[in-house]
């Protein structure tokens, strides 16, 4: 019978959850930052000839929003083998 490894819990959940908050701060920040609260200095600059400001609050949010979530399952699974935690 294989021996059990200990896994160090306290650490894991630690690096998850700064994990977490930090993806959530550059979703926060794309999305209500770029898309409201910097609009306006954003609109001096054009992607396909609308805005930018304009262009993050319609797609440019979305698309870091799946890059995060790919950021995200990368770095859990680095995290998972780092601290030894099988799924």
């Amino acid at each position: 019978m294989p021996k059990p490894t200990t896994i160090d819990t306290k650490g894991y959940w630690k690096a998850t959850v700064r994990l977490t908050i930090s993806l959530l701060v550059v979703w926060f920040l794309a999305s209500y930052g770029a898309g409201i609260l910097f609009r306006e200095a954003l609109d001096n600059f054009h992607i396909g000839g609308a805005p930018l400001g304009f262009w993050f609050a319609q797609n440019g949010s979305i698309y870091i929003f799946l890059a995060l979530i790919v950021i995200y399952c990368i770095q859990m699974t680095k995290l998972e083998k780092k601290f030894g935690v099988k799924g």
